[in-house]
């Protein structure tokens, strides 16, 4: 018997019953966070079954190695029981009317239930039993159900036959513009069995969906297509394509599950470049690559799909930071007769050492980010300004990104572009909005699957943490972002978070600690640096160690660095490598450098680091006993860095102030209470004042009660306050003002 199932999990920003907080047990909440998330977002946020879930997972699910259930009746069997129970005592027409609702929206929403009712000319007064039980009740669109399980339940608890005629009466009824599709899927859901025409009927439509920008529809009828098709090689693609199509919707899970009864090395690819192995991604995605173009006669849609993979083959390489792979890819798409797509080139050209060549190449990606273009391009332009330090291109181009992602209902390259635009936020002086940003990308990273996306996530926020002091989130981020980034071969994340670390030392002053870590840094490959964060580190790296005294390995650093910063061009690389510079000129000598910096910083972008330069320039400037220039540059850092929310750095700044007998204030009025917290502060914060426990508030935000713990102590020494009633009355006074 055919059993349908959910194609489309519930919303992303579904807000979880906090009522129902005390039901999430213990197996539940020590899942990994990333696992916990998928958990709720299959059982639409219902704590009873994902505690029910959790608890039935093995081993391999548990560690988010294996894809969760996907199918109903593994989802909350104890529930549906209960529903069955429940619509079996209603009557017969009550049963029916039920059935035929169900199967109008699940899993195809096909609004179509008012017209089959009048057509069949059923009474829709047999609702009245099922309102009196409290299952459903009829709506202004047809039929509301109490709860997804009881939807679920009236479809599967009819008999084969019954749910063949509703979906042949819904099918008749469905002849308006723009239906066709939805009448194939209720033409395919009511055939008796195999039948070649109606696949190829509902081929057909998904291919038109999936043009219109609706994978979770072109799925549903692809997979169906599937079951229909008598051809078991034909079988095996259509299942190919559900599974892409069941990934860009966002069904991580339901995606592996049809990936694992196929054979196709793009598709494996794909999916273990966003869930699994960086590595072995990039393996099959260049053999995928290599399969497209061999694949029959040459043409420009095969060419077009090699270059896809090849992109994303160069994604997978740029996670790894074993960027020398990207040579390999350049010579498959020469020998393919294709263009090397996005940054490839570029990359291939800088890892040879040719920076000239790398830098034409990277700026003509750069600039391909115009709007409405391809997601995984423009990505790619985003990338390229990043390594380039155009920060406002950088952010423009994810931004378009992930529009035009969204404009093609496509859900995983939204999250993808939050995770490479955090680094142009984080420097260009908005790392609050950033931090938003980012954790709410990291939310629907985990909820869709992408493990490694969300890993990247996390570096990126143990960088925002980092800045804002936060010793505590900083290196919890950045634990788990390490310990997901070493078992899986992503030298990027693992990096970010080694770099976040180490700014979180210098910041504090912890010189040797911070010279440590930004001298790993130097190294390169899977999880023990990366290139592109070791432009990222050296300059950092020149500050540590010249406070630590031992500046050999810093000084080489340096020159290699200064030769990039003048390959590129960027105004803000060549202020850096001024201020390193400086930072290694003895005496008088060392303020014209570090005002070439301040004058390059000035055409530049990266405010956090003009911030720093004008500190370390404020110290310099202390030693020399020029004081009043001193002051002027250490006041204009403390301004930027409370306007950031970076206390530990302000707190420097005010050191060196009170060393010049200088006022170590700003003059800006104090911040807000709310302004003064961190994105993730602010919200547990926010929900706390309204009387949330932490239990309630971990299940909503499926985070550990530990971590809400965590944020609810920083809030309290941010505000100054001791308990959860200073708390309410502190925001309370704020909105009346």
């Amino acid at each position: 018997m055919w059993v349908v199932t959910p194609v489309n999990p519930p919303p992303l920003d579904r807000t979880w019953p906090p009522t129902l907080a005390d039901a999430w047990p213990r197996p539940a909440s020590a899942l990994p966070e990333r696992v916990r998330t998928r958990v709720l977002r299959l059982v639409y946020g219902d704590p009873r079954a994902a505690a029910s879930l959790a608890a039935r997972l093995t081993e391999r699910q548990a560690a988010g190695l294996d894809p969760l259930p996907v199918e109903p009746a593994d989802l909350a069997p104890e529930l549906l029981r209960a529903r069955r129970r429940a619509l079996r005592a209603l009557p017969d027409d009550t049963r029916l009317l039920l059935l035929l609702a169900a199967a109008d929206q699940y899993p195809v929403a096909t609004h179509a239930f008012l017209r089959a009712v009048a057509a069949a000319r059923l009474d829709t007064r047999c609702l009245e039993s099922a309102e009196t039980a409290g299952l459903a009740h009829a709506a202004a669109g047809g039929v509301r159900f109490a709860d997804p399980w009881t939807r679920i339940a009236a479809y599967e608890s009819a008999g084969p036959a019954d749910r063949r005629d509703v979906h042949r009466l819904l099918a008749r009824v469905l002849h308006g513009s723009g239906e066709t599709a939805r009448r194939s899927w209720h033409r395919g859901a009511g055939a008796l069995g195999p039948s070649g025409r109606l696949a190829a009927e509902l081929t057909a439509a998904a291919d038109r969906a999936r043009d219109a920008g609706d994978p979770a529809l072109s799925g549903a009828l692809t997979g169906r297509a599937a079951d229909l098709s008598p051809d078991p090689r034909h079988r095996s693609g259509l299942l190919a394509r559900a599974a892409v199509d069941a990934w860009d919707a966002g069904d991580g899970d339901r995606a592996r599950v049809l990936a694992a009864r196929t054979h196709g090395e793009a598709l494996h690819g794909v999916l273990a470049l966003r869930t699994g192995h960086a590595g072995e991604a990039f393996d099959a995605l260049t053999a995928g690559a290599a399969q497209a173009a061999a694949g029959g006669r040459p043409s420009a849609r095969s060419e077009e799909h090699a270059g896809h993979l090849l992109a994303r083959a160069t994604e997978a390489a740029v996670y790894t930071g074993d960027l020398s792979r990207c040579r390999e890819a350049v010579r498959l798409a020469g020998r393919l007769g294709i263009d090397p797509p996005g940054v490839l080139g570029g990359l291939a050209a800088a890892v040879e050492g040719r920076y000239a060549d790398a830098r034409e190449l990277l700026g003509a990606t750069a600039g391909r980010c115009g709007p409405g273009g391809d997601p995984t391009l423009l990505l790619h332009a985003g990338i390229a300004a990043l390594l380039l330090g155009d920060h406002p291109r950088a952010a423009t181009a994810t931004h378009r990104s992930a529009a035009a992602a969204r404009a093609r209902g496509l859900v995983p390259p939204v999250s993808q572009a939050a995770e490479f635009r955090a680094y142009a936020d984080f420097w260009t002086g908005r790392p609050r909005a950033a931090e938003a940003a980012a954790l709410d990308a990291l939310r629907q990273a985990q909820a869709t699957g992408q493990d490694s996306g969300a890993c990247h996530l996390q570096a990126a926020l143990a960088m925002f943490a980092a800045l804002a002091g936060d010793t505590d989130l900083c290196r919890e981020r950045a634990a788990a972002a390490r310990g997901y980034a070493l078992a899986h071969g992503l030298g990027l994340p693992a990096a970010l978070a080694q770099w976040a670390l180490a700014f979180l030392d210098l910041g504090h002053g912890r010189h040797d600690a911070a010279a440590a870590r930004l001298r790993a840094l130097a190294g390169a490959g899977p999880g023990h640096g990366h290139r592109a964060i070791r432009h990222l580190a050296i300059p950092h790296y020149v500050e540590a160690a010249v406070h630590t005294g031992d500046t050999r390995v810093a000084r080489a650093a340096h020159a290699a660095y200064d030769r990039w910063a003048h390959a590129v061009h960027s105004p803000d690389e060549l202020a850096l490598s001024a201020r390193c510079r400086a930072l290694l000129t003895p005496g008088a000598d060392t303020v014209e450098h570090y005002r070439i910096a301040l004058d390059l910083h000035a055409q530049g972008t990266r405010a956090v680091e003009r911030a720093r330069t004008e500190l370390l320039f404020g110290g310099a400037l202390r030693r020399l006993r020029r004081r009043t220039e001193a002051r002027e540059q250490l006041h204009s850092a403390l301004e930027a860095f409370e306007s950031f929310g970076a206390p530990h750095c302000a707190d420097r700044a005010r050191a060196e102030l009170r060393a010049l007998g200088a006022p170590a204030t700003t003059g800006r009025p104090p911040e807000s209470p709310r302004a003064s917290l961190t994105a993730q502060q602010l919200r547990v914060a926010l929900m706390a004042a309204e009387g949330a426990t932490n239990r309630e508030i971990a299940v909503r935000l499926a985070l550990s009660p530990r971590t809400i713990d965590h944020h609810l102590r920083g809030v309290f020494n941010r505000l100054g306050i001791r308990s959860r009633i200073e708390l309410v009355r502190l925001l309370a006074e704020e909105g009346r003002d």
